[in-house]
C-alpha cells in the first residue's frame, strides 16, 4: 500500500480514528490504488463521542465500523492536543460525500442512495447525475416500514452497488448499514445524516468563513436556538479535552 492510500490511527477515549491530512488524502485512502475499500464510514464529532459513552448499542455500532474519521473540529483539536505531531485535518462528512460522489462519477462506481424525503431524494439524484454523471443504480427514501427492510437489503445487493449512502440520522442509519452489510458486504457504506437536504439547498450550511474558524456549531445554534440544550451537553466533552481525559 502506498503512502497516499494509508493513514495513521489516533485513539481518543479508546476509539481509533483515521488521521486524514486533507480531502485528497481521504479519497486516495478510500480508493486505495484504484480499488474502492469495503466497510462502513462513520463521521465522529463531539456529540458522537458523548453518545458512545452513554449508549452501549451506539458504542457497538460505531466500534464495528471500519472507517471512523474526525468530522468535528473539536475532535480534530483533541487529536492534535493528544498527538502534537499529528498531521490531521477535519474532513466534514458533507464535503467527503460530495467528493466521493464526484470520484464515483469519474470511476463509474455504482451508487445506491437511501434516506431523505421523497422529493429531496429525487432532487439529489438529478443533481448528482447533472454534476458528475453519477451511476445511480437504485434509491429508496427514508419512509419505509420495518417490514420492507429485508426486501430493500435484497434490492441493494441485486443492484451491484459499490457505494451505499444512508441519510437517516444516528443511530438509525448505523443500524441500517450494519444490517444491510449482512446481506451485501461488498460495498462501502456511508452514513450522511442531513447531507441530501444541504446538497439540494433545503437546509443552509454555515458559510465557509464560519467553517474555517471551527464555528459551524455556533452558526447552527444561532440559526436554531432550540439546539441550546443539545450544545450544553458538549461541555462534558470540553472537560475531557481540557483535563487530558482523552
Amino acid at each position: 500500500m502506498t503512502e497516499k492510500s494509508s493513514a495513521p490511527i489516533y485513539t481518543l477515549r479508546g476509539l481509533p480514528l483515521l488521521g486524514w491530512r486533507d480531502m485528497p488524502h481521504a479519497l486516495d485512502y478510500l480508493y486505495a490504488d484504484g480499488a474502492l475499500k469495503k466497510g462502513t464510514l462513520v463521521a465522529i464529532n463531539a456529540e458522537k463521542m458523548l453518545a458512545l459513552e452513554a449508549d452501549a448499542e451506539v458504542r457497538n455500532l460505531i466500534e464495528s465500523a471500519e472507517f471512523k474519521y474526525a468530522d468535528g473540529i473539536s475532535v480534530v483539536r483533541s487529536v492534535r492536543k493528544k498527538y502534537p505531531d499529528a498531521q490531521v485535518s477535519r474532513v466534514a462528512g458533507a464535503d467527503l460525500w460530495e467528493a466521493l460522489m464526484a470520484r464515483a462519477g469519474e470511476a463509474g462506481t455504482p451508487v445506491f442512495l437511501v434516506g431523505g424525503k421523497p422529493d429531496v431524494l429525487a432532487q439529489t439524484e438529478t443533481k448528482l447525475r447533472q454534476l458528475w454523471k453519477v451511476n445511480i443504480v437504485g434509491s429508496q427514501d427514508g419512509y419505509f416500514t420495518p417490514q420492507a427492510r429485508q426486501a430493500l437489503f435484497d434490492r441493494i445487493r441485486d443492484s451491484g452497488a459499490q457505494i451505499v449512502t444512508v441519510a437517516m440520522g444516528s443511530p438509525r442509519q448505523e443500524i441500517f448499514m450494519r444490517d444491510c452489510r449482512v446481506v451485501h458486504p461488498d460495498a462501502l457504506y456511508m452514513g450522511v445524516g442531513g447531507t441530501y437536504d444541504v446538497f439540494t439547498g433545503h437546509v443552509k450550511r454555515a458559510p465557509k468563513g464560519w467553517q474555517n474558524l471551527g464555528l459551524e456549531w455556533l452558526y447552527r445554534l444561532l440559526s436554531q436556538p432550540s439546539r441550546l440544550k443539545r450544545q450544553l451537553r458538549l461541555l462534558r466533552y470540553l472537560s475531557w479535552h481540557y483535563t487530558g481525559r482523552l
